[in-house]
Order: C-alpha cells, then structure tokens, then sequence
C-alpha cells in the first residue's frame, strides 16, 4: 500500500506563538519517530532560555537570517543553511541575533514535543501580560514533557544578545 506524501506547503497549518518565536508543525510521522516544525523568530526575539531535554534530540537547520544558539555553555551564531546537532540532556538555547525575521526549520526525535508548543500558546494570552497562574501552567507543562527550564538564563540571554522580550 503506497503511502500519500504531502509536499511542503499543500497543507498550510496555523502558527502558535510564544513570546518571540512560533511553531507551524508541517510533519508529524505516524510511528512517532519524528516531526518536523518550523519556527518563525522575531527581530532580537528570544526563543528560549537555557533548558534541556530528557527524552528527545533536536535539530535545527537554519533557513534565513542569523540565529544565535548556546550549547552546553558555548555561544554561537549560525546562518542560513547551518545546520546545529542539539542532542537530549545538553542544555541550550537559542535566538534570532538579527535586525530581520529568522527562521529555522527544527527536526525532533522522537516525535511528540512539538504538541508542547500548541499547548503554551494555549496558556498565554495575547490580549493582557501573563501573570502568576499562566506561569504556574507553563511550569506544569514543561514538566509533563520533562523539559527542564533554566529561567535564570533569560537576563542573561537577553543582556548578552540584545535581545527584546516584548
């Protein structure tokens, strides 16, 4: 039985934003090996702090602009066409360290964590400033997909990088 291919872009899905980056999951593969979401970041955006993850590895090929990146405490920036290894248990994060949009297309295996960014949109609100009961959700989500977060790195990113939180 021949398996339907799905040719990038015939299938336009939404894009959920947090803060400064988004998420358009464009593949999710039936046996859970992997997806594949691509993320929109905005001008100086932050799209994440340090955090590490336990149960999937992650990479990230660089469409355009300049993306910033820390792993396992070493900073870089990466340009279109870089492609950056970001294995389970090394903490990173990562940046748009351009005055342009970036955009990066993330490979995760196994599948499964791109769901997280639907449900985080979910928790903050567009129309207000999120207070102490959608920072509670965001902990309870990136618990449940056993993401550990190190929020103290953000004043740091942010400084480092000329970063806008905004």
């Amino acid at each position: 039985m021949a398996e339907k291919f799905v040719r990038f872009g015939e299938k336009p899905e939404e894009v959920h934003w947090l803060g400064g980056i988004g998420a358009r999951i464009i593949h999710q593969a039936p046996d859970g090996s992997l997806s594949i979401v691509e993320h929109p970041i905005k001008p100086r955006g932050l799209a994440s702090s340090v955090h590490t993850h336990v149960k999937e590895d992650e990479y990230s090929y660089v469409i355009r602009g300049e993306v910033g990146f820390e792993l396992a405490g070493e900073s870089f920036t990466a340009g279109a066409g870089s492609f950056v290894a970001k294995p389970r248990n090394i903490p990173h994060a990562f940046w748009n360290a351009g005055d342009e949009p970036a955009l990066v297309l993330e490979i995760i295996s196994p599948s499964g964590f791109e769901n997280f960014f639907v449900e985080m949109a979910a928790v903050f609100p567009t129309d207000r400033p999120p207070g102490p009961e959608d920072f509670a959700k965001f902990l309870e989500i990136a618990a449940r997909y056993d993401l550990n977060l190190d929020l103290a790195s953000v004043p740091r990113l942010v400084a480092d990088n000329g970063l806008d939180l905004g």
